[in-house]
């Protein structure tokens, strides 16, 4: 069972950075389809977080689709995740990735206009 990581230096949220590091143990094989997760109170104890935060990520990710829990059993990675919780999770990265390139951008003092500018000048390389 891989140990999942998160920092409470980090300026991410906990939460955030538990969905992050469960999706991304799914997504690298470390976690398999049917691969059973820790209890809420389990993986709690063993981040030193509060419980109702991992319950959190597991209910999202059941709601994505990603997770499934088996009244009794327990929580188990999907044998086939369903094409919408692809699709969430592929539209949340990306307004992830943009609000960190925005910002960036903004730092360094380019506005928006000129962002778009140069995106489609790379568009049609």
């Amino acid at each position: 069972m891989p140990m999942f990581n998160v920092d409470s230096r980090s300026p991410t949220p906990i939460y955030a950075q538990l969905d992050r590091s469960i999706r991304a143990a799914i997504a690298t094989g470390q976690l398999e389809p049917g691969a059973q997760l820790p209890t809420v109170r389990q993986l709690a104890v063993d981040l030193s977080v509060n419980a109702n935060t991992v319950g959190r990520v597991y209910a999202q990710l059941e709601r994505d689709g990603i997770l499934e829990t088996r009244r009794g059993v327990g929580t188990f990675v999907r044998e086939s995740p369903s094409p919408h919780a692809t699709l969430a999770h592929r539209e949340r990265e990306l307004r992830a990735l943009i609000q960190h390139f925005v910002g960036d951008a903004a730092l360094l003092g380019f506005t928006l206009a000129e962002l778009i500018t140069q995106l489609r000048n790379e568009e049609k390389k």
